[in-house]
């Protein structure tokens, strides 16, 4: 793919002066090829500009047929230059992104690119289905995104891809020996089966106790049952023992100067209150013991989470964290425990970015031996001295 010298093409038709070369992040040299510049898949010209005041030289296609054709031309020709980055308009149909992003992640050398679909101008719900078919890298509303913002979407999704992505220049020893530490999916689909058929059947006998003592301390249900988002956004029912009064959800906003997060001015957000006002005293206990999680091995066998992952979230946080970079803590399954809750539970200091650095670092470098070291530190973290 020729990346043509843009701004240059730019100033003659809008009448600008181009500004400075910004080139966010190099991905590490894949044989002999270097990555640098942008390829824009589609005609919105105002994104088109905003990509050009970020890097001096890009490419911009029409159709995604087309932008295959040419990334493997490149490929195929020896052309020693590609894209850094590849944005593409949600104007085109799902099948059609979806198999030009199966293209680029089974190629050797363009699966190192990150892919972002442009969702400028989408609704909520349009949006979500993107997100469910496509499953681009990120989806960003480019035409709201500040430049220091999509500057730094860009150089995480580089990172990543340089940290996770193909080099055929690497031998492959490294890789098979990582390889063999890590679960396979049916792995850890049975292991998760064995292990929570075994505890709940071990337990039955405790969860008759707790909910008895749910149901004689206050009206409502047994269960609390809501709706979180866990791997790649899935939607599903979360069940716990319930530990709050009939109709807690509902004083979310009443109590929002009480969120502990609620001091950050940026960045994803997070809801949690010290000594929160809606506990009930059995609720508390099962809190500090984690014994309101048990219910949650139902949603093990059902499939929706695993024994070790990261924590499910409620669908008013997982949106804050859709246009984010953070995004990539979503690639993992959602887990009964995790890397943060052993090694940060109970810390009233922790900050938001720590606690989904701590997600990211799981998803990225999950294996065999660091789900066992999780499952083997979570009792010692199960007593957490503040009522969270």
């Amino acid at each position: 793919m020729d990346l043509i010298y843009l701004p240059q093409t730019v100033q003659k038709a809008k009448k600008i002066a181009p500004r400075a070369t910004f080139r966010s992040y190099h991905l590490p040299q894949t044989g002999n090829f270097q990555f640098s510049g942008f390829c824009y898949i589609g005609r919105n010209s105002n994104n088109i500009m905003k990509l050009v005041e970020l890097y001096k030289e890009g490419a911009v296609l029409e159709g995604l047929e087309k932008a295959k054709t040419e990334l493997l031309k490149s490929v195929e020709q020896g052309k020693n230059k590609l894209p850094e980055v590849i944005v593409c308009e949600a104007r085109f149909d799902f099948a059609v992104i979806s198999h030009f992003n199966q293209f680029l992640r089974k190629h050797t050398v363009l699966s190192g690119i990150p892919f972002i679909l442009d969702v400028s101008g989408l609704g909520d719900k349009d949006v979500l289905l993107y997100r469910k078919h496509a499953r681009p890298d990120e989806m960003l509303f480019i035409e709201e995104c500040e430049k220091e913002d999509l500057i730094s979407k860009i150089r995480f999704l580089c990172k990543m891809k340089a940290h996770t992505g193909k080099d055929t220049a690497e031998p492959k020893i490294e890789e098979k020996s990582l390889r063999s530490l890590r679960f396979g999916p049916m792995t850890k689909r049975a292991f998760d089966i064995l292990v929570a058929s075994v505890t709940l059947l071990l337990l039955s006998p405790l969860f008759l106790l707790i909910a008895l003592a749910v149901r004689l301390e206050s009206r409502g249900p047994i269960f609390y049952i809501a709706k979180r988002a866990g791997r790649g956004y899935k939607i599903f029912n979360f069940y716990k023992f319930r530990t709050m009064i009939h109709g807690a959800d509902k004083k979310i906003a009443d109590l929002a100067h009480l969120n502990q997060y609620g001091g950050e001015a940026k960045g994803p957000v997070f809801f949690k209150i010290n000594n929160d006002p809606r506990i009930t005293k059995v609720g508390s206990f099962l809190r500090n013991t984690s014994l309101d999680e048990l219910p949650q091995l139902v949603n093990v066998l059902i499939g929706d989470m695993s024994l070790v992952g990261n924590r499910p979230l409620p669908l008013y946080e997982a949106k804050n964290l859709t246009t984010d970079d953070y995004a990539a803590r979503f690639m993992a399954p959602a887990g009964i425990t995790g890397l943060w809750q052993v090694k940060k539970r109970g810390t009233k200091d922790m900050s938001v970015e720590e606690r989904i650095s701590l997600d990211i670092d799981y998803a990225t470098k999950c294996n065999f031996v660091t789900d066992f070291w999780i499952i083997a530190n979570t009792p010692s973290a199960l007593l957490q001295r503040e009522n969270v």
